[in-house]
């Protein structure tokens, strides 16, 4: 301990920085500052949304980095809850991932944490609260804790004219019994949704993306929905897809429709070349008339905003991959996904290999070892499935193959099975589960860990 620093003292800078901080040197002066507390917006005339989010709104400010250049941001909490902010689609090390299983310290109620990471992989990533919720649908990505983190990287090619960011997300959540969950699960509960947002407006309660006749515009999408897909489409305009996840895809390609399960997110330029009033939206008219779209409005153009349904699409990973033979792994790793009915007006629960979180099995490698990831879908639930701190490569999704399509999450279909390719290349507890906060707080959850890294089979503590 440094002579001229207290005991007292050292412990509270110490607790302060999450324990990062060497002896003998200050806590680093913050690039960013996130405040979470109560937040209240009015989405529409009228309709106001009460919620928790970050300094003030949602979504939380935008934060742009440097690829490779070491970021600190101070974070406040001014709720009565522990927090955590996960920096999803990073490579943050697990102290500071913001993940209480991989051993990341709580943001205290009424305190603060200071946090230091080096922000990569470059591309378009975010940043949320990773808590527990369970039935309490106030809290964790329930809540408006979520923003954008654009991690840019040393260069970068000027393929457009500028950039949109749009994230999605859906309020006042409540359970509901939607049936067909499997067999004798008439009842069981899922989350719906009374109103639904992009940025911090539902559909004509915001100002319009204005846009010039021959631009370029990309968009960067965010489902930041805490358990529902979507799919956008813009009438008269086609989506070039050249990122997914904030990675760039082989084959860019155009689409008519985007789907983004949760904490998915796609990067597409539109050419704008069909001037008029549109509403970018979604496919499904109760989620748009609840909400869910954004006016997209010409240069001198005005008047009610014009929708035309797609033309049925299906959304297929494969179509952004290359061709080749997939490289063989060291070793093949199969993950069973199943449900548990728990009876009429209740939720149910998941399991990977046959045993729901904390009990589940981890996924053991070892550190620059190669595994195939097998998901196996035995349910009637499509799952977003997420695994922190890394990337992985689509192998094969649903039979047909693939290469080049680097994610961190994948949405599994019902009864299908997604293969992928990872290299195990960052040392440390991995978080992997469903990104459907409901899933993930009822079992859908295990740890990825590294046999010959320290400490690899701690058991990690539940959340309070």
């Amino acid at each position: 301990m440094p002579s001229n620093l207290n005991r007292r003292d050292f412990l509270a800078a110490l607790a302060a920085t999450g324990g990062r901080t060497l002896l003998g040197q200050p806590t680093p002066r913050p690039d960013f500052t996130l405040r979470i507390g109560a937040v209240e917006v009015e989405i529409a005339p009228k309709r106001f949304i009460k919620t928790t989010g970050y300094n003030g709104s949602f979504p939380g400010p935008a934060l742009r980095v440097t690829e490779g250049r070491p970021v600190t941001v101070a974070v406040y909490n001014d709720t009565s809850i522990p927090e955590l902010v996960h920096w999803h689609g990073t490579f943050a090390a697990p102290e500071v991932d913001g993940a209480m299983e991989e051993g990341t310290p709580f943001v205290p109620a009424h305190g603060n944490r200071t946090i230091t990471f080096t922000p990569e992989p470059a591309g378009t990533r975010w940043y949320h609260s990773h808590i527990h919720a369970g039935r309490d649908l106030h809290r964790a990505t329930y809540t408006g804790q979520f923003g954008f983190l654009q991690i840019v990287p040393a260069s970068e090619p000027g393929r457009y004219d500028r950039e949109v960011l749009l994230a999605l997300h859906g309020w006042d959540p409540y359970l509901s019994p939607m049936g067909g969950l499997g067999e004798g699960s008439e009842g069981t509960l899922e989350v719906a949704y009374d109103a639904f947002t992009i940025n911090s407006h539902a559909l004509g309660g915001g100002e319009p993306v204005r846009v010039k006749p021959g631009e370029r515009v990309l968009f960067r999408i965010l489902n930041a929905n805490a358990t529902m897909l979507h799919r956008l489409a813009l009438p008269g305009h086609r989506f070039q897809v050249i990122a997914l996840d904030g990675n760039p895809v082989p084959t860019p390609r155009e689409v008519d429709v985007l789907e983004l399960a949760a904490a998915e997110r796609i990067d597409a330029i539109v050419e704008m070349n069909q001037p008029g009033v549109w509403i970018l939206g979604d496919v499904d008219e109760k989620m748009r008339k609840a909400g869910l779209g954004v006016t997209v409005e010409y240069a001198g153009r005005s008047g009610e905003p014009q929708w035309t349904a797609p033309a049925a699409e299906t959304w297929d990973y494969t179509q952004f991959g290359s061709s080749g033979s997939a490289p063989e792994p060291d070793e093949r790793i199969p993950l069973v996904f199943k449900n548990k009915w728990m009876g009429n007006r209740w939720v149910d629960h998941w399991t990977i290999n046959g045993k729901e979180y904390p009990k589940t099995d981890p996924i053991r490698v070892r550190t620059n070892g190669t595994y195939r990831l097998i998901f196996d879908n035995r349910s009637e639930d499509a799952h977003p499935i997420h695994l922190h701190r890394h990337s992985f490569e689509l192998i094969r999704v649903a039979g047909k193959p693939t290469r080049g399509v680097l994610k961190d999450v994948v949405n599994v279909q019902p009864h299908t099975q997604v293969e992928v390719h990872l290299v195990a290349n960052h040392p440390g507890p991995s978080l992997f589960h469903c990104h459907m906060q409901l899933h993930m707080d009822y079992g859908f959850m295990t740890l990825l860990e590294y046999v010959d890294a320290p400490g690899a089979s701690v058991r990690r503590p539940m959340q309070p």
